[in-house]
């Protein structure tokens, strides 16, 4: 019989990309969504899968709600990618963040514990929890020192797994992935925000772009194959936590440079940098060290950053980017 997976989340990005992963592997898909009526399942369209996917109302915050759709579906896999997830939103709605990430891998854990079946869960952690770092990377050990509603939120349910599977054996991992992107990304990351206006720009459009401090480092990964990490840590005999990364800092000014180079421009006369978009606190730089990921789950980035804006950007151009 098929393996039968539950995502939460599904129409995200990660949700979507997640879902193709999980069919190509032979497995029956079931992903959750707030309202599957009113919301927008355009990520699972643009794959393909929209019709492979059984996609169900479940609002994970209601206890007997997450509870009765494990009975019924009776899940061997869980990969729980629901939430608020963008971090300057977060500033904006705090108590939201919090309640919406929090509440909905503890309800989970929860539902698990009490019906004593053996389903593995998979909790979408972020690297934002770690802060900035200076020359050394982040990996498992590193401590977590939070600088967004957003963060705080992502590494209070790191523990609540921890919790869970230390005091009732649940089969629950986190995986502390660092920024990844792909063509599905929501246009209110600035990744996306950039990718979209270059494709409009090298189409003849005169704007500028307007972005917030650009001196900040991050590790950016190629999305689809940042799924198969999800996948691979809920096969492994034990459960354990990993960080998922590229294991390579880039500042935004080179990520901008890398997709304006994608079609021979020059970003400096495109760029306006507004710092009324800075954000109340910010991380200057963030990297990952995914040797553990490497070593212990055979995993590792094969597309680094100058890739990953190059290939946004194509496929902005050969689509409507307005």
């Amino acid at each position: 019989m098929a393996k039968v997976a539950l995502i939460t989340g599904v129409s995200g990005q990660d949700g979507a990309l997640l879902a193709k992963f999980l069919l190509s592997k032979g497995y029956l898909v079931h992903g959750t969504s707030r309202d599957k009526e009113g919301s927008s399942l355009q990520n699972l369209s643009a794959l393909g899968i929209s019709n492979q996917v059984n996609v169900h109302s479940v609002v994970l915050n209601d206890f007997r709600n997450v509870l009765d759709t494990l009975r019924s579906l009776e899940p061997s896999e869980i990969y729980h990618l629901a939430g608020q997830s963008s971090v300057g939103r977060s500033f904006l709605q705090p108590a939201e963040t919090l309640e919406s990430i929090t509440m909905g891998v503890l309800n989970l854990l929860e539902a698990i514990r009490f019906l004593g079946k053996p389903i593995k869960l998979y909790n979408a952690g972020s690297s934002e929890s770690f802060g900035s770092t200076d020359s050394l990377p982040f990996n498992e050990r590193s401590n977590f020192a939070p600088r967004s509603p957003y963060a705080v939120a992502k590494a209070a349910a790191f523990w609540e797994v921890s919790n869970y599977r230390d005091a009732y054996g649940v089969f629950s991992c986190t995986g502390i992935l660092f920024n990844h992107e792909s063509m599905l990304r929501h246009r209110r990351f600035v990744t996306q925000k950039i990718a979209r206006a270059v494709a409009r720009i090298a189409k003849g459009s005169s704007e500028k772009l307007e972005l917030g401090n650009i001196d900040i480092s991050r590790d950016w990964g190629w999305a689809p194959e940042y799924v198969e990490a999800m996948w691979l840590m809920l096969q492994q005999e034990r459960p354990d936590d990993f960080v998922i990364a590229t294991g390579v800092k880039s500042s935004l000014r080179d990520f901008i440079f890398s997709a304006f180079s994608t079609c021979g421009l020059d970003w400096m006369d495109h760029v306006v940098v507004d710092s009324s978009l800075f954000r109340p606190s910010e991380i200057s730089q963030s990297f990952g060290d995914p040797t553990k990921a490497m070593t212990t789950l055979g995993w590792r980035a094969k597309t680094m950053m100058p890739e990953v804006a190059e290939k946004m950007v194509l496929h902005n151009i050969n689509n409507d980017s307005r």
